[in-house]
């Protein structure tokens, strides 16, 4: 006999509160208004509610737009352990509206992170190019934006005293100019640019950033801005990819698919600041697009190269692609 009222019991209680769960979240009552529907007092809905949640009775699914942008956002945050990810929609059939979103969210990020006093390093490249372009601040900013490395005059993209000047003056912040190339003949050649007082101060002032927006390059011979800065021939560029095994580069120094540093001997002819000063920088802030960097994001990624990362669906779902395929390789 007890045990049948518990179970009757147990039904009435189980029974009232789906009547206030259904109420609620179904019919979109308020708390008083199940209150009243059900007689009872406004707290008593609000205990059965919580009641309901601590007894796992409610599962709360969100479906919002994108969605799926914001779980792989999660999911390169989880796995490569960067503070932060962006994942913009890929726009297949337009490169330069990609490039354009790709900039715009770019400089939204920016502009979230940055504070007066910051010293803001940069690289070349069209997506730091469409970041600057991107820059709308709603009020100045008083802070310094410096190269990370020499640069490439005639292109918007290449030049980053260009680039730097244009940040600044958006920002409402000043700029410093490196009057150097970003890669000359031999080592012999670097440490002599280098050393010269100059060069030497802004380097140093880069190298005392807090925040740094780089682009993460391919190392394809017919389209990479990597062969813009160097003027490597196809030659140097097969050696890289199949003696040193490059897959990407970040300020013209190349990596591998695991992220070391490789084809030394291009890197010291770089005039800049090397991967590990680069990610000494607190807020390092990776941009780069499309599946074509998919590999070259991977590089980064697992080199720890990237607090931060502003990208597209088309590269971040390749990133995984490579990743588990890695990981299965691994496991075998």
């Amino acid at each position: 006999m007890l045990e049948r009222i518990s179970a009757t019991n147990d039904y009435e209680g189980a029974r009232l509160i789906s009547d206030v769960l259904t109420l609620y979240y179904v019919q979109e009552l308020t708390q008083a208004e199940v209150g009243r529907r059900l007689g009872m007092s406004t707290a008593k809905v609000n205990r059965l509610l919580q009641q309901a949640r601590r007894q796992g009775m409610v599962e709360v699914t969100i479906r919002v737009p994108f969605q799926h942008l914001f779980e792989l956002e999660a999911r390169l945050k989880a796995v490569f352990g960067i503070e932060e990810a962006v994942v913009i929609p890929s726009i297949v059939e337009d490169a330069d509206a990609m490039v354009h979103t790709l900039g715009r969210a770019g400089a939204d990020y920016l502009l979230r992170h940055i504070r007066d006093g910051d010293v803001i390093a940069i690289g070349g490249g069209t997506a730091v190019h469409a970041v600057t372009q991107a820059l709308e601040p709603t009020r100045s900013y008083d802070v310094a934006v410096v190269p990370t490395s020499g640069g490439v005059q005639g292109l918007a993209y290449t030049d980053v005293n260009y680039l730097a000047s244009e940040i600044a003056e958006r920002l409402g912040g000043r700029a410093y100019q490196l009057h150097a190339p970003i890669f000359v003949e031999t080592r012999e050649q670097r440490d002599m640019l280098q050393s010269i007082e100059p060069v030497k101060k802004i380097l140093n002032i880069a190298r005392q950033a807090n925040v740094a927006l780089m682009g993460v390059g391919a190392l394809d011979y017919e389209v990479s801005r990597y062969v813009k800065f160097t003027a490597l021939s196809p030659e140097d560029m097969e050696r890289i990819a199949e003696d040193c095994k490059g897959v990407g580069e970040i300020g013209a120094f190349v990596f591998d698919v695991a992220g070391r540093p490789c084809a030394q001997e291009y890197a010291d002819r770089v005039v800049g600041l090397s991967l590990p000063e680069l990610q000494r920088i607190p807020l390092f802030i990776g941009v780069a697009a499309t599946s074509a960097k998919s590999l070259p994001l991977y590089g980064a990624l697992r080199g720890g190269y990237l607090d931060a990362l502003v990208t597209d669906e088309a590269a971040t779902r390749g990133v995984f692609k490579l990743f588990e395929e890695d990981f299965r390789g691994r496991a075998v």
